[in-house]
């Protein structure tokens, strides 16, 4: 789930023996392989192929899977598929506003993937446009906690265009305009700042607080939607506080 960190970095930590591993792996797959469709298979002269590929490797896609994904992408090898990006709106329980976005080489079967996960799970569709106006593109940079600060990487970052640093726990998220992203990343690398991804996301402009039953319904839509091979990303409004998901972390064990 992009949109809400703190419950995407409790998933992240579980990433290493969750089930959904290898659909995990597709899904990176596929953005390697539209990013080389679309700008080709020079990492040097297409930095969102570089950013998908950094992505996967921080996410322990083997080398062998990465570049096969750069070579169908880019038609090297004859095979590929032409995958269309969809935008999905919708709501999910309390009022939470979502964008589902999908990388699928059937619309007809991806809407009625969608549909059925969300409305399945107490939510419902949105008109074009409805929901939408409530996010803007950002690049955004997550960068882990461990070994730098926020204070080092604004003065990493300020002049290459970042606008703020988020705390999201375990993460701190570098955010900018999305055609600063590049800049900012390589900012970061150049003051040798490690980084998880840098990559384009919509960030809502006002987050819906939630509380634990409301919060676990959100959670319930979002992993079903996630759980679909079209689906690529879901972003929310949704505010999750750390005593909420203490609780709700709490009741699985």
């Amino acid at each position: 789930m992009a949109g809400h960190s703190k419950w995407a970095t409790t998933k992240h930590k579980k990433a290493a023996i969750d089930a959904k591993r290898g659909k995990l792996f597709a899904k990176l797959i596929k953005n390697i392989e539209v990013a080389a469709r679309n700008g080709g298979a020079d990492v040097a002269g297409n930095p969102t192929l570089y950013d998908a590929i950094q992505k996967a490797k921080k996410s322990s896609v083997p080398n062998d899977n990465i570049e096969r994904a750069v070579k169908r992408g880019a038609g090297l090898d004859g095979g590929g598929v032409d995958y269309q990006t969809i935008m999905y709106e919708g709501y999910a329980p309390g009022g939470v506003a979502l964008l589902i976005e999908c990388l699928t080489d059937n619309r007809n079967r991806a809407a009625s993937e969608v549909r059925v996960a969300v409305t399945r799970n107490n939510g419902s569709m949105a008109d074009p446009g409805s929901v939408s106006y409530n996010f803007n593109r950002k690049g955004v940079v997550a960068v882990p906690v461990e070994g730098t600060s926020e204070d080092a990487i604004l003065e990493a970052t300020l002049d290459a265009g970042a606008e703020e640093v988020k705390d999201q726990g375990d993460i701190l998220e570098v955010i900018s305009e999305a055609t600063d992203l590049v800049a900012v990343r390589t900012a970061l690398q150049e003051a040798d700042i490690d980084y998880d991804s840098a990559e384009a996301r919509f960030v809502p402009n006002l987050e819906v607080q939630l509380d634990a039953e409301t919060a676990k319904k959100v959670f319930t839509l979002i992993d079903a939607l996630e759980d679909l091979d079209d689906v690529q990303n879901v972003f929310t409004n949704a505010d999750v506080t750390d005593e909420v998901m203490a609780q709700l972390e709490a009741e699985e064990e």
